[in-house]
């Protein structure tokens, strides 16, 4: 799958941090209408109110961020390292890539 951003991580990635328990903060930055049809249990910040909620994020924390395909999470990411966050990373190819590498069994939309 083609680089996204420079901070990608790929759904493999993300799996195996879930698996294993490392203390990660998911966000999901699609719109409420798309997290109804699938979503992975991650928080949802639509990417359009990203900006205004920074503060209330620990910029500390180890985010991983996603979206359908990557497009916005790596505009989400970008935003985030130019504000601070040294540990934020998308997910090359948002939640289509899990669903199709990872859990099959979600709605694909």
């Amino acid at each position: 799958m083609a680089k996204q951003s420079e901070w990608d991580i790929s759904v493999e990635e993300l799996e195996s941090l879930r698996t294993a328990g490392a203390s990660i903060r998911l966000l999901d930055v699609r719109e409420p209408h798309e997290y109804e049809i699938c979503n992975l249990e991650g928080e949802l910040v639509p990417l359009g109110r990203l900006a205004q909620q920074l503060d209330s994020l620990d910029r500390s924390a180890h985010i991983v961020v996603h979206c359908r395909s990557g497009g916005r999470s790596a505009k989400a990411v970008g935003l985030m390292r130019a504000a601070g966050f040294e540990n934020v990373w998308n997910v090359n190819g948002g939640i289509l890539a899990w669903i199709e590498r990872i859990d099959p069994t979600l709605t694909r939309y």
